[in-house]
């Protein structure tokens, strides 16, 4: 992270996303506002900007407030901002002067002339200029004009209270430590220098090192406390005394004491940390060496209790991402959203895509589910595209899983699909059984049991052969490799994702998956159905099993991702079959009455006549990231070595157990 000083000196950005404010402490609000912007930096391909003044604006505009005192200094300002992933973080010098700049040349000189944003993040209660006049609403006037976005973030709270650094530094001065650690999202620290001290704790067996902080650091309420203590990189238990001291120079004096347990090098002139874990009492003052002891002794008891009581790690890591793409479907959220929350114990991130919904989905989702990470698209960019710029923006995961608002997933479906994959490094994809929603003991038209292909490209699954559906009697319950996996309820290892450069943008929505699936068994990955696990699927709960709008996707997606993963030899003679079989079934449309779907064929057709040179450069684009990320040869298990289409409609095989092993590649 580059830091910077001076306003005159920033570089040229070419664009950014920036966020401004004080930052005072960088507590779960800050985070949630910094998670957005590195989030938006990735996604837009762009550098992300912290803005933040220096001193503290109270500290300028209310001079006499001399008990004001900072939650984070400059320096564990920065510290907090490069572990987060920020690219830039500019300290502007804080004057009288610059709070009474005109709102507006604020925006226009200060703002826009110097960050060229592509996008600003702000919190709920952002304020600027003179006389604080200007605000969000301000700011979202020069969208058009310099060419930007604005995204206000909206109030976090805590038992119906906002977070705020001023909630905190009042937690912090009331002793309440456990409640500012939840607001902060981590144990309130502070860094100092070890200095001398009366030297009489290590005449009592409680030897002490005195610690000297800066002089605008906020020093939390008097007492005893049980604390984590890092020096020179290695974390020891502890406890620390706040408070008067009663003996030696200087009495009355606050002092900042912290014995460190099974720790007893010499350590003065030292910079330590110390995080403040929890409150165990008050000070006292002790008439008798003795009453100091025993008291000391009882408060080492009490300390251990606390550490005694915390999780082994103090984070757990959560490399899994179940991502939920979202429109207008805030009926669905509200039936399936708190099974997907609760039905699996593994450290997951929750995050809800939203692709600019016009119903309510939002706002129900802070209002009601404000652990799941709600991450805003400007338009509906469909199933491929939409996905592509969250999971792109994602970063410090092993795994995401793909899921659909209209699936209800059971108890534990998870575990064993994860286990799997973290067995088996070649695995990329997997999915669970999918079974009907409405009909539970009937697979579910997408996916079902897992997904084949034809010799022709043309898809069908295990349990699902065109509208003929299977009861599940179990006689698929087993893990096996298969051609695709279906993007209703999928997992998907986060750097293949990344290296293949995801789903085909292209594409919109339908078939992403499998053209994606394909790319990746060319690179010698595996893809497996793990169908001792099942969810179950609404189906067609975005767009009908039927709609015209499905079978030009349909039909367009399915001759492209053709086009680009078959070999040029065998395109040769397919496309023209294929021409003629999606005529074939323009026909039978026609006989239906379905017109509709005809034109659909047809405007599919003509869009690979005119795109032909475009899916050509994206095969070749394709297959240069194959050749430098392979890791084996072209996996062709689940490829039928026939037409699906003849062997349903002439030979009357109805289901996926009619279709000889033999004639499917290994």
């Amino acid at each position: 992270m580059k830091v910077y000083n001076d306003i005159n000196i920033l570089p040229q950005f070419k664009s950014s996303v920036i966020t401004i404010g004080s930052f005072d402490g960088i507590h779960t609000a800050h985070q949630k506002i910094l998670q957005l912007l590195t989030a938006k930096s990735r996604e837009y391909d762009t550098e992300s900007v912290v803005i933040t003044f220096d001193p503290h604006p109270r500290m300028v505009l209310s001079q006499n407030d001399d008990e004001f005192k900072l939650l984070s200094t400059r320096e564990e300002k920065i510290d907090l901002l490069e572990k987060a992933g920020v690219d830039h973080f500019v300290i502007v010098p804080f004057t009288v002067e610059f709070s009474q700049i005109n709102p507006r040349e604020y925006i226009e000189k200060f703002i826009c002339r110097n960050f060229n944003p592509k996008v600003i993040i702000l919190g709920y209660d952002h304020r600027f200029g003179l006389n604080r006049a200007g605000d969000v609403n301000l700011i979202r006037q020069y969208e058009k004009k310099c060419g930007f976005k604005v995204i206000q973030i909206e109030k976090e709270e805590y038992e119906n209270h906002a977070i705020s650094s001023s909630k905190i530094r009042n937690l912090l001065l009331d002793g309440d430590v456990e409640t500012a650690n939840i607001l902060l999202g981590r144990y309130y620290s502070f860094t100092g220098v070890i200095v001398h001290g009366n030297k009489v704790g290590r005449t009592i067996g409680f030897r002490t090192a005195n610690l000297k902080l800066p002089e605008e650091k906020l020093i939390p309420a008097d007492g005893v406390y049980a604390v984590y203590v890092e020096i020179d990189d290695v974390i020891y238990k502890g406890m620390m005394y706040i408070g008067k001291k009663y003996y030696g120079n200087n009495p009355g004096e606050r002092v900042l004491e912290v014995n460190i347990f099974d720790f007893y090098r010499d350590i003065y002139g030292e910079n330590i940390k110390i995080e403040l874990v929890d409150f165990i009492r008050p000070g006292i003052k002790f008439k008798t060496r003795e009453q100091v002891i025993s008291q000391l002794n009882e408060d080492k008891e009490e300390v251990l209790k606390v550490f005694k009581s915390l999780p082994v790690s103090k984070k757990i890591k959560k490399n899994i991402a179940i991502v939920i793409l979202n429109y207008n479907g805030v009926d669905f959220l509200e039936e399936f959203l708190d099974t997907v929350l609760h039905f699996t114990h593994l450290p997951i991130r929750y995050i809800i895509a939203d692709n600019a919904s016009t119903d309510n989905s939002v706002e129900y989702l802070r209002k009601y589910f404000p652990e799941v990470e709600v991450y805003e698209l400007e338009s509906n960019f469909g199933f491929s595209l939409g996905y592509n710029r969250v999971i792109k923006s994602l970063n410090d995961l092993d795994y995401i899983v793909f899921l659909n608002s209209d699936v209800e997933v059971t108890e534990g479906w998870l575990e064993p699909i994860i286990d799997i994959m973290r067995k088996d490094a070649e695995i990329a994809i997997a999915q669970p059984k999918i079974l009907s929603f409405d009909k539970k003991e009937y697979f579910e038209y997408a996916g079902a049991a897992g997904g084949f292909i034809d010799i022709l490209a043309y898809p069908f699954c295990r349990g699902r052969l065109f509208d003929d559906v299977e009861k599940d009697t179990g006689q698929y319950d087993d893990t096996e490799e298969v051609f695709w996996a279906s993007g209703a309820a999928m997992v998907m290892r986060k750097d293949v994702f990344d290296k293949f450069e995801g789903f085909d943008s292209g594409f919109f929505a339908h078939q992403e998956e499998i053209d994606l699936a394909w790319r990746v068994k060319r690179a010698g990955y595996k893809v497996v159905a793990a169908n001792q696990t099942h969810v179950y699927h609404v189906g067609g709960g975005t767009l009908s099993y039927v709609n015209p709008m499905k079978t030009y996707l349909n039909f367009r997606n399915n001759l492209a991702m053709l086009l680009k993963n078959d070999s040029f030899i065998n395109i040769l003679w397919k496309l023209p079959l294929r021409l003629i079989l999606d005529g074939i079934a323009g026909l039978k449309f026609l006989v239906e009455g379905n017109t509709k779907s005809v034109k659909a064929i047809i405007k599919a057709h003509f869009y690979i006549y005119g795109n032909i040179i475009h899916i050509y450069k994206k095969r070749k684009h394709y297959n240069l990231l194959i050749n430098k990320y392979k890791i084996g040869k072209y996996r062709k298990a689940g490829i039928y070595k026939k037409s699906i289409i003849v062997s349903y409609y002439l030979f009357g095989k109805k289901t996926f157990k009619d279709l000889k092993r033999k004639d499917f590649y290994k």
